[in-house]
């Protein structure tokens, strides 16, 4: 009894000690698929010189055609900014400069005075001018009366015909040397406003060319002002983008004395001529600038959007 006893602990123990042996060193699942896996990136072999540059190549190409898609809908360009109008003052009789009421830089609008010539010898005729149209209306008026006199003595066959017309080529005279006297005067108020130059257009000196006392004669020039606002941007545009880029067309505009800031325009001018040399075209667009800040001559980077 005690050896039957003995023989199933035994049993029994050796059971114990093989399950434990199992459990021990038999890998998990999971640490199977693990080490499958990593058995496979080991063991696997290198992909074909060929193969991998067809890849590569693909990639590239993919970043390529992203870039050429941007690109060709953004036109990058540098510009001058320049204006519309430059004019060079000049005054339309001789004479000598009798104020100034500007300096370069000066910002100047449309109808304010840039000089003035001496004018007080023409204030003097005009004075002389308008004495003479008083005098002259008198004779006139005078005229008049005697001719409605000799009309009511003609008509009563008072007076001969020749009395009568001699009358009235009196009053036709007296009419004339009013007129002529009115037209002088009217000449020499003409000449006085004429001494004083004015701007023709909302702009800034850019140029100062004489100083009181100075003469200026025929065709002499005074001050040189130009247009600010608004004002034309101008740049090239190669030819590949001739039928993209069209009229109204939004344009941006960043410069360095304001750095962080664009400047928004729309194109105005596309020029329809290609340069052979450089093979770019002329463009210009035009920016309100209300406040004066950009002014002709700045340098610009560019960028157009196109649809």
């Amino acid at each position: 009894m005690r050896s039957s006893l003995l023989l199933v602990l035994i049993v029994t123990l050796a059971g114990v000690l093989a399950t434990f042996g199992c459990s021990s060193d038999e890998p998990t699942p999971a640490a199977k698929a693990d080490t499958i896996n990593n058995a496979a990136k080991h063991d696997a072999p290198a992909l074909p010189a060929d193969v991998q540059s067809v890849a590569s190549a693909s990639t590239t190409q993919a970043a390529t055609s992203t870039s050429e898609t941007v690109a060709l809908n953004t036109i990058s360009a540098t510009g001058e900014f320049v204006s519309p109008v430059s004019s060079e003052l000049s005054p339309k009789n001789p004479g000598r400069v009798a104020r100034m009421f500007v300096e370069e830089g000066s910002r100047v609008s449309k109808g304010q005075p840039i000089v003035e010539l001496e004018s007080e010898y023409l204030r003097l005729n005009l004075q002389a001018a308008n004495a003479e149209v008083q005098r002259a209306k008198a004779a006139m008026d005078e005229a008049s009366r005697d001719l409605d006199r000799k009309k009511d003595l003609i008509a009563k066959h008072a007076v001969p015909q020749a009395t009568y017309d001699r009358s009235l080529g009196m009053f036709e005279q007296a009419r004339a040397a009013h007129a002529g006297a009115l037209a002088h005067a009217a000449l020499l108020r003409q000449q006085i406003s004429d001494s004083i130059v004015r701007s023709p257009v909302d702009g800034v000196i850019s140029e100062k060319r004489t100083e009181v006392g100075a003469r200026l004669g025929d065709g002499g020039v005074a001050a040189v002002v130009v247009q600010i606002s608004p004002l034309k941007l101008r740049f090239e545009v190669p030819e590949r983008y001739l039928g993209r880029i069209n009229r109204g067309d939004k344009v941006t505009a960043r410069v360095d004395p304001y750095p962080g800031e664009t400047f928004e325009g729309a194109v105005k001018v596309v020029g329809g001529v290609i340069d052979p040399k450089t093979r770019t075209m002329f463009a210009e667009a035009e920016f309100a600038n209300r406040d004066g800040r950009l002014r002709p001559g700045l340098f610009a980077r560019v960028e157009a959007k196109l649809d």
